[in-house]
């Protein structure tokens, strides 16, 4: 996986996100809310989403139903990026279709190693 789509509304937290993902190799696009996050993955149909819960205009779960429904953007893996860090958030996250849910804060090495697992399932998925 290379193109990865960073839905963020904190910028500070936006920017961080895509300089360490660039400096890892990959090709960043980014948005700084659910609606516009979404016409992006439409546009660009990115390899992984990396995706905020709480954010003005369409949330996080939005976003993750939005993509699913459109045949366009259905399987694209989807990692929630976020303060929620309760078992039912996270639960309710996994059952909306979310490939994988990582709790900020957290360091890049935690978030390098999901987008390793996800890009490892989804690989193995793809080939069967």
């Amino acid at each position: 996986m290379k193109k990865v789509l960073v839905i963020e509304d904190e910028a500070q937290t936006r920017d961080i996100l895509v300089e360490s993902l660039e400096a890892e190799g990959f090709d960043t696009i980014c948005a700084e809310n659910g609606r516009v996050g979404v016409k992006k993955a439409q546009e660009y149909l990115p390899d992984l989403v990396i995706c905020d819960i709480i954010m003005p205009e369409l949330d996080g779960y939005g976003v993750l139903t939005t993509l699913r429904q459109n045949l366009l953007t259905q399987k694209i893996p989807l990692i929630f990026l976020t303060g929620r860090t309760t078992d039912v958030e996270q639960f309710y996250g996994m059952d909306l279709g979310a490939n994988a849910y990582v709790t900020k804060p957290c360091t890049v090495e935690a978030l390098l190693a999901a987008i390793a697992k996800v890009c490892e399932l989804y690989t193995a998925v793809k080939s069967v």
